[in-house]
């Protein structure tokens, strides 16, 4: 399974900041929780790989 491949799976995703400095992306799918713990520098690297996905994705329906 990969990026392209689509799959019809229901998940909620929460994120937020922990007690401890971290943020946590927490993941709820098919009773399977998924918690990952980031440090604030790395959690703005990943929003900036998002942000740049968002844009490609924006090509690609242009």
């Amino acid at each position: 399974m990969g990026i392209n491949t689509e799959r019809d799976i229901e998940a909620n995703l929460q994120i937020g900041p922990t007690d401890q400095g971290m943020v946590r992306l927490f993941i709820l799918a098919d009773g399977t929780e998924i918690p990952m713990d980031f440090s604030p520098d790395e959690a703005d690297e990943i929003a900036e790989e998002i942000r740049l996905a968002a844009q490609g994705a924006r090509k690609l329906k242009a």
